[in-house]
């Protein structure tokens, strides 16, 4: 099975994390912490910038990594690393997600996650 690696920015805002709606693709309108692929040479924080810069027209200090998720869809392996980002710069332009929300601890369960990303949230609930 094929493994594909990428990165997920969990962007928080003072008791607040942000997430999109998948705009197109397998997984369109599910919900997930935005980032992609990682391109040979890059660090998993480089890839993440440029996803965020690319997605959402946003520079992003990259923290902590929170956790590594190892899911099987049906089709590939996702192998990916999940870190805490902070916006430096820009106002979260929606360039390729549908839609994006601020959820809070009590909102963050009122979205359908794409499988992978579910695992990211009670670890995040526990946090914020």
């Amino acid at each position: 099975m094929k493994t594909i690696h990428v990165v997920c920015a969990v962007i928080r805002k003072d008791d607040k994390i942000f997430a999109t709606q998948r705009g197109y693709g397998k997984f369109k309108d599910g919900w997930e912490f935005p980032g992609g692929k990682i391109e040979p040479g890059e660090t998993p924080q480089q890839a993440l910038k440029r996803e965020i810069q690319e997605e959402l027209a946003t520079e992003i200090e990259v923290g902590d990594e929170i956790m590594q998720i190892e899911y099987d869809y049906p089709d590939f392996h996702l192998s990916m690393k999940c870190f805490w980002c902070q916006v430096i710069s820009g106002h979260l332009s929606l360039l390729e997600a549908e839609d994006a929300r601020w959820l809070s601890k009590d909102t963050i369960e009122s979205v359908d996650w794409l499988p992978a990303d579910s695992e990211l949230v009670e670890k995040i609930r526990e946090s914020i």
